[in-house]
């Protein structure tokens, strides 16, 4: 069955793992798709340094560092979908969101063999602001920018959220966003695209 995996890049237990639950949700309803979690708080991911060890190694993966990184690789390579959400931090993603992109230097190993071996998988961003105009739209770009360096096909938003959802949380956490009724059925949507798409498109292409 094809899987959409969730991916917080969110280091607290909050607005954005809220957000996701919701577009989750949205992408379960299609009973040909199921969905898996990764939440990237509390995990310990080294940056990369670019040093191309994996490179060299011919690696689909780090191979510099062993980490809480390295189990995610299967994972996230065996998904169809992704949709990853970040809560805005000076109008981009967070840190350990940017780490966990970064250390995917080793996917070149795989795509100078296949370059389309993620044509048929999916990305779909998702980004939650304190402020209603916070760089929502800035950091899903940041977002976007990883699935087109990956060669996915990458999944737009609904009716008046183009790019992705946007979702505002007053800086109360969880219960922000819950306030936030546009938003939350924006993330809702994206997940129903989301999983249309997987299930249009027809799954890996691995």
């Amino acid at each position: 069955m094809p899987k959409i995996l969730g991916i917080c890049g969110s280091p607290r237990k909050g607005a954005t793992e809220y957000a996701l639950e919701q577009a989750l949700a949205g992408a379960g309803e299609n009973p040909e798709i199921e969905t898996e979690t990764i939440l990237l708080k509390g995990k310990k991911i080294n940056f990369c340094i670019h040093c191309d060890k994996c490179i060299r190694e011919e690696a689909d993966r780090c191979t510099l560092y062993e980490d809480d990184m390295t189990p995610l690789y299967d994972t996230f390579y065996q998904a169809d979908g992704y949709i990853i959400a970040s809560p805005v931090y000076d109008m981009s993603i967070t840190a350990q969101l940017v780490a966990f992109f970064n250390r995917f230097r080793a996917s070149y190993t795989i795509l100078k063999d296949n370059p389309q071996y993620f044509i048929r998988k999916t990305g779909a961003a998702m980004a939650v602001g304190g402020t209603r105009n916070g760089g929502q739209e800035m950091a899903i770009q940041v977002i976007h920018n990883f699935f087109h360096t990956m060669g996915m096909t990458v999944i737009n938003g609904s009716m008046a959220g183009y790019a992705g959802a946007s979702l505002w949380s007053k800086d109360k956490k969880a219960e922000g966003v819950k306030e936030d009724k546009f938003g939350i059925q924006n993330a809702t949507d994206l997940g129903k695209k989301a999983a249309a798409m997987v299930s249009l498109i027809g799954g890996s292409s691995s």
